[in-house]
């Protein structure tokens, strides 16, 4: 079958106006014209994948065949070479290097943190008020990334320029991945490179007098003092910064983002959250909420699943390093491959009523229906998110820990707006005592 080209296709700007226009629209309505369809970033020339299966083979099947791509790349003068971006061989040492800080002896310690600091956020809140509960879940996120990363709160002047600073970076850096070189020059781009300007300043000065030989029990100790098993080698201080600039990013935006959506959904629909309310007091009996309750905590689980699935990353590239045949089309070293997890997790092929937000569907039967690359909300394979455990745990702890305590109502017919990168326009809710 021949590779069909995408519709939308502009002189000298290619699919740019169309990802930009209508980006969720756009990439869910390719799966449309084949399982690979050509697209355009200018005068780049991508593949932009449709079929989970072929999408397993780019990720896990052949994934030693693909590289970051031009996504990853045009990051890099925020977060450097940091495990997210960087490719192979070395991805291969820092992630071996990285992957300790992430086992469960150290998930365990976290888990605390973030109980701690959950129940002063909740304790803080008062029976009738309005919160934001974005501008909350988020705050707490960067509470939570301080202390686990630092040891100790980050300083209000961290806080507040990192929530203005990395949403920022990430909108203005999905333009600089889908514009054409030519528009590199365009006031957007500065403001990137401002924002990235100041959070270096900010990881430069939390680093600051860091002393590499000292475990203060957090994770930049564990990063500063693991050693290469076969070289001994550390990690240079350079490459400990580019760390701390993925793992505050990833660790702030992607846990507030998947807690707020949760909060919004259990908000929605008072029955899925006396389902959670029930679960937690049955689990927990009135104590706080520790890491070993987290695999008794099911329907909670199955509630951020569903999240991860409906409010996923809109878009993700690689780039082939040899030639292999994908589908229809031979690739060659240096072609870029485009895939989008949210249209993959709505596609109603793979998913019944794929607009309605059920927990249910992540019952033990109906999760091992789904074919592989279906479901891929923090990536897979050899380049998978290594903190998606992390994630998970942080947000189960973060609702066991709000709905023992608390009732969360959307305020009337106010309606929470979902842009392309999964940030909601404002999210107020009512707390109220349980009853």
């Amino acid at each position: 079958m021949a590779l069909r080209v995408a519709p939308g296709r502009w002189p000298l700007l290619g699919h740019t106006v169309a990802l930009v226009r209508r980006p969720v629209r756009f990439t869910a309505g390719l799966r449309e014209h084949g399982d690979v369809v050509q697209l355009s970033l200018g005068p780049l020339q991508t593949y932009f994948l449709t079929n989970p299966e072929i999408i397993h083979r780019v990720l896990v099947t052949n994934g030693s065949s693909f590289g970051t791509g031009i996504m990853f790349r045009k990051f890099r003068p925020y977060a450097g070479n940091g495990l997210a971006l960087s490719d192979e061989p070395f991805h291969r040492r820092q992630r071996k290097l990285m992957l300790p800080a992430f086992g469960r002896q150290h998930l365990r310690r976290y888990a605390d943190i973030w109980v701690r600091a959950t129940t002063a956020l909740v304790e803080s809140w008062r029976p009738g008020e309005v919160r934001q509960l974005d501008a909350d879940m988020h705050a707490l996120a960067m509470t939570n990334v301080g202390e686990t990363l630092f040891g100790t709160e980050l300083g209000e002047e961290a806080i507040r320029e990192a929530r203005r600073s990395i949403p920022l970076i990430i909108r203005l850096g999905m333009y600089r991945v889908l514009s054409p070189g030519f528009a590199e020059k365009l006031p957007f781009n500065r403001r990137f490179d401002q924002a990235t300007t100041r959070m270096k300043a900010v990881v430069h000065e939390l680093l600051a007098g860091r002393d590499a030989d000292t475990d203060h029990g957090d994770l930049l100790s564990t990063l500063l003092l693991a050693r290469d098993a076969e070289t001994g080698e550390r990690m240079t201080r350079e490459q400990v910064h580019d760390e701390v600039m993925t793992l505050l990013t990833a660790g702030t935006e992607t846990t507030a983002l998947i807690l707020a959506w949760s909060c919004h959904e259990l908000g929605r629909d008072p029955g899925m959250a006396e389902r959670v309310r029930a679960e937690v007091d049955r689990v927990l009996d009135g104590r706080p909420v520790t890491f070993d309750d987290l695999p008794a905590l099911v329907y909670t689980g199955q509630v951020v699943s569903e999240v991860l699935r409906k409010y996923a990353l809109w878009i993700l590239m690689r780039r082939t390093e040899q030639e292999i045949d994908l589908g229809p089309v031979r690739l060659r070293p240096g072609d870029e491959v485009m895939f989008s997890p949210l249209a993959l997790h709505t596609d109603p092929r793979y998913w019944d009523h794929p607009d309605r937000f059920d927990p249910d569907r992540w019952s033990t039967e109906r999760v091992r229906s789904l074919p592989p690359g279906v479901f891929i909300p923090f990536g897979s394979g050899n380049r998978q998110c290594i903190g998606h455990l992390f994630a998970r745990a942080e947000v189960v702890i973060g609702l066991a820990t709000i709905f023992a305590r608390w009732r969360l109502e959307p305020v009337g017919p106010v309606r929470v707006r979902y842009t392309t990168m999964a940030y909601p326009r404002g999210m107020p809710m009512t707390v109220r005592p349980r009853k």
